[in-house]
């Protein structure tokens, strides 16, 4: 598929206006289209959220699916963008039971089962938890003036910060212990979070939506509600949130 598309004007064309809120560019279709076409063969009855086609009613089983995490990396060729899939038995985000992250990258497939913890590549996430101390905070949602804006209020609390471009990919590396936190600067949707996520929480971690808590009962749709904030306890995530709100 992105063999299709090998150039930067091939995959950034917007070619419509995604439910989600976001210009659709060529790249987010093709991926959307050739994933939505896999699970409408299975012949089974779903619930579609998908960040560009938008809701799609249908049975009890709920596929929560963006399908370009990072579209500005696809679309730019830097290699750090994913594909996230999550199967939910319900509406909100406690309800979901898989999730799966797609590196196109590394090729890293990051999944995890409700109550059968994390995996990459198959083989289980049980290396070393973050650090108590965040020395790397990987930040999302990064325009300049957000970053102007904040930054200077993690001084003392963070040692550095890493820019990615993936949320999805980052929380993996926090299920994963290479960053200590992630926080996005501006307000998510669960089609971001909702596979990735379940990593985070299967390896014991703590993830937050500051300005619209519970967690858990953030429904499965695709309003941008709060940020995202993630770190190894719920004390280190108070203190980034307290920090970014100042």
């Amino acid at each position: 598929m992105l063999a299709e598309l090998p150039r930067r004007s091939d995959r950034e064309p917007v070619v419509g206006h995604g439910e989600g809120g976001d210009d659709t560019t060529a790249i987010d279709a093709a991926v959307e289209r050739a994933v939505v076409a896999r699970f409408d063969a299975t012949g089974e009855d779903f619930t579609l959220v998908s960040e560009e086609l938008g809701v799609r009613a249908g049975g009890s089983t709920w596929v929560v699916l963006d399908p370009v995490d990072g579209s500005i990396n696809a679309k730019r060729g830097l290699p750090f963008f994913s594909l996230s899939v999550a199967i939910a038995e319900g509406g909100t985000m406690d309800d979901v039971v898989f999730g799966y992250v797609y590196d196109f990258g590394t090729g890293e497939e990051w999944t995890a089962e409700r109550g059968g913890g994390a995996r990459l590549n198959g083989a289980p996430l049980d290396g070393e938890p973050p650090k108590d101390e965040i020395e790397l905070l990987a930040l999302e949602a990064t325009r300049t003036d957000l970053v102007a804006k904040h930054a200077p209020a993690l001084v003392g609390l963070v040692h550095r910060v890493r820019i990615f471009g993936s949320l999805a990919i980052s929380l993996c590396h926090l299920a994963d212990g290479r960053v200590d936190g992630v926080c996005s600067l501006k307000a998510a949707r669960s089609v971001d979070i909702a596979a990735a996520q379940l990593l985070v929480r299967e390896r014991g971690l703590s993830i937050d939506l500051p300005e619209r808590p519970p967690f858990g009962a953030a429904p499965l749709d695709l309003e941008g509600r709060s940020r995202v904030v993630a770190a190894g306890t719920e004390e280190l995530c108070a203190q980034i949130t307290a920090a970014l709100s100042a």
